[in-house]
């Protein structure tokens, strides 16, 4: 699929809140050293920051700052968990001996991670790599954010990449935004 057709099939089967997230992407991008992927922004444009049926939480993007000065659970903080999870935990054959540049987008209910390989220089081209608590393991998807999130909800992988089976399959999916 590519961004647009992404977004359009995410609209229908979880329709947006009104408004998304207002966010200061030259700050943003400055702090992480890198621009985020197109469709994240469109996401945050249309979605904003929130839940996915009380179970998936897409983060606030926030400027990256010493773990000290971070937000509690927020993208920061939800970025050092899964880089130190990523040295200690399994992962599927294809990323064994691999290093990405993790960068966290998402948490869910049963303590899944759900980041970006941030190491090409194109963030169109963002893998997500997720790390399912459940399984103690960590998979690369070849899509977008919102392609993943689209993929879940109509259970298009051959087996549900998170630890919970609340978005596996459905059909009509509920969005709460968060904050402003």
């Amino acid at each position: 699929m590519n961004e647009s057709a992404d977004l359009d099939a995410l609209r229908r089967l979880m329709p947006p809140p009104d408004g998304g997230t207002r966010v200061d992407w030259d700050a943003v991008t400055a702090s992480w050293g890198t621009p985020f992927p197109p469709d994240y922004l469109r996401f945050m444009e249309v979605y904003g920051a929130g839940v996915v049926q009380k179970y998936l939480s897409i983060n606030t993007p926030e400027p990256k700052v010493p773990l000290s000065e971070a937000q509690r659970d927020g993208m920061v903080i939800e970025t050092a968990n899964a880089e130190a999870d990523w040295e200690t935990e399994d992962k599927a054959p294809d990323l064994e001996g691999t290093s990405p540049k993790l960068i966290n987008w998402g948490v869910d209910a049963t303590a899944d991670l759900l980041c970006w390989d941030a190491s090409d220089e194109d963030p169109a081209r963002w893998p997500v790599l997720v790390y399912n608590r459940n399984g103690s393991l960590w998979s690369r998807y070849d899509c977008g954010m919102v392609e993943f999130l689209v993929r879940v909800l109509r259970a298009d992988f051959p087996e549900c990449p998170l630890g919970g089976l609340f978005l596996w399959g459905v059909s009509e999916a509920t969005f709460e935004k968060r904050g402003g």
